[in-house]
């Protein structure tokens, strides 16, 4: 899920730098997105072995990178309604045949 708009991605692992939002084109590959993201912590990190960088809404190199779990949640989700959504429609036009 999009750290900005909340628009679910449709994307696997690794994440690349390049990758920006369709909703809202911006980046994805952010400390913002990252499950070790902890506002408050030292650089905003909770893992210890990072070297956060200063912006974390631009697109970064971390080794640590790692999707939150609530993006997970949302895509996956996103993925079977999206599948759902196809089969209903190929039954409806299946009706005019």
């Amino acid at each position: 899920m999009c750290w900005y708009c909340g628009l679910p991605v449709a994307a696997e692992e690794p994440f690349g730098r390049s990758l920006r939002c369709p909703g809202c084109d911006r980046d994805l590959r952010v400390c913002r997105n990252c499950r070790f993201y902890l506002p408050g912590a030292r650089g905003d990190c909770s893992e210890a072995g990072a070297e956060p960088p200063a912006d974390k809404d631009r697109a970064n190199f971390c080794d640590w990178f790692s999707l939150d779990q609530k993006y997970r949640a949302a895509t996956a989700g996103h993925k079977k309604d999206q599948a759902g959504a196809s089969a209903a429609k190929s039954a409806f036009d299946n009706l005019f045949k």
